[in-house]
């Protein structure tokens, strides 16, 4: 403000001015010799000379006459000060109220402190606070996705190892990256309840995984359960994150990578391609065993069932072989003789039904005359076979019956055979009786 007064007095106070502290009448004015005087330092009294008169000028007063010496005085009119000093200090004082005027922008909170006290929060758009010293204010961004990486940084292959290595529940060392995402849903927290927040958001998501991985094994780390841990341990830091009051909000743990250490990587791959190897041979046995068992039970299935309707049948024989004998004896008790001979009839029948061997009784002894009728059959087709073109002589017929008593010789004539015939039955009748 006092570079703009000097400028409206038409003052020059650059130190870097040959001409500093010299009016143009010094500058025009001429010594006794007809040159310009040389460039010396200002003149004080002359200076402040010009500035009295000037400031009398802009402020209304009278200034005394004088000559060259510069002995008129300065008679400044005291009202006519008062209103210009009132209207610099009315100017001073809108400037200083318009340095409270700032923008928030869309996604951001502003934060306004008074006396470095936490005030309000503000909304986006045009706002006003009170001007320094009495109030500030600092804009958050809220709506920004945070990133903390562990165990490495900017790039999977630039590994932090006091970070990633880190001891799991059967002993052995683990070697983990993950990013951590967040973003703020308190900007007043952020800023004064933590003092290096995305620091301390890193060393909570350090202590959260080392947590959740000492708590379960190897194996269940590097392949099942990366997803249980990186959830688990998302989960933990929001935990812990909310008793700091920090205003963070945790919204994804990703898992970059998870592996034994570089030192026993070899040992380790040897040790995961065996128990691939044992799994398998597990799952080979398994398969073999689904394929066997099922067809053992199966046969011995339809064993235990053939067994059961063998039993079953050879039982039911059994009851009607006894039913049957039961009822013939029943009848055989009324008619012992007509039973007798049907039973021996139908014997006779079931036997000779079954053969392709035939015994004839001769009239007049008891020698039994054997006839092959199997081997008289296969001569009789050979021979018409081989004369086809002959004429089929008739042969002799013989008559087969299941009885002795229908049985004839081809010597006997029709006669005697019925002769036979009767004397059978007359002889069964003196049996009967």
């Amino acid at each position: 403000m006092l570079g703009t007064l000097f400028k409206k007095l038409g003052l020059k106070f650059s130190l870097n001015d040959p001409q500093w502290g010299r009016n143009s009448q010094n500058d025009n004015k001429q010594n006794n010799d007809g040159k310009k005087p040389n460039n010396g330092p200002p003149d004080l009294d002359k200076l402040w000379q010009d500035f009295n008169q000037r400031l009398s000028r802009l402020l209304g007063g009278k200034s005394g006459g004088g000559g060259d010496s510069g002995g008129g005085g300065f008679n400044p009119d005291m009202k006519g000060a008062g209103v210009g000093v009132g209207a610099i200090a009315v100017v001073a004082f809108l400037l200083w109220l318009a340095s409270g005027f700032f923008t928030v922008q869309e996604g951001q909170t502003g934060v306004v402190m008074t006396f470095g006290k936490y005030s309000h929060s503000t909304t986006p758009g045009f706002n006003w606070r009170w001007p320094y010293p009495i109030q500030s204010h600092e804009i958050v961004n809220v709506s920004q996705v945070r990133t903390v990486e562990v165990g490495y940084r900017a790039n999977a292959k630039n590994k932090q190892p006091k970070e990633a290595l880190m001891l799991t529940d059967d002993e052995n060392i683990i070697d983990i990256q993950f990013a951590v995402q967040y973003t703020l849903k308190s900007a007043s927290d952020w800023i004064f309840n933590i003092r290096d927040p995305e620091e301390t958001v890193r060393q909570v998501a350090e202590t959260s995984i080392r947590e959740i991985v000492g708590k379960n094994k190897m194996d269940f780390v590097l392949y099942e359960g990366r997803e249980k841990v990186a959830q688990d341990t998302s989960q933990l830091m929001q935990q812990i994150l909310d008793r700091y009051k920090a205003g963070v909000q945790i919204t994804n743990v990703t898992m970059q990578g998870v592996q034994p250490p570089e030192q026993v990587q070899a040992a380790f791959d040897d040790a995961v391609k065996a128990g691939q190897d044992r799994e398998r041979q597990k799952n080979e046995g398994q398969a073999y065993a689904n394929d066997v068992i099922p067809k053992a039970r199966g046969a011995a299935s339809r064993l235990l069932q053939e067994a059961e309707a063998y039993s079953a049948r050879v039982t039911a024989n059994a009851e009607g072989d006894a039913s049957r004998f039961k009822q013939v004896l029943t009848e055989y008790q009324k008619a012992p003789a007509v039973t007798r001979d049907r039973m021996y009839l139908d014997t006779m029948q079931q036997i000779f039904a079954n053969t392709t061997k035939v015994m004839v009784d001769a009239k007049n002894g008891n020698n039994l005359l054997y006839l092959p009728l199997d081997k008289l059959i296969a001569q009789s087709a050979a021979s018409a076979t081989s004369s086809s073109n002959a004429t089929v002589g008739t042969a002799p017929a013989i008559a087969a019956t299941p009885a002795l008593k229908d049985t004839v010789t081809p010597t006997e004539s029709r006669a005697q055979a019925d002769d036979r015939s009767r004397d059978s039955r007359d002889s069964r009748d003196r049996e009967g009786r």
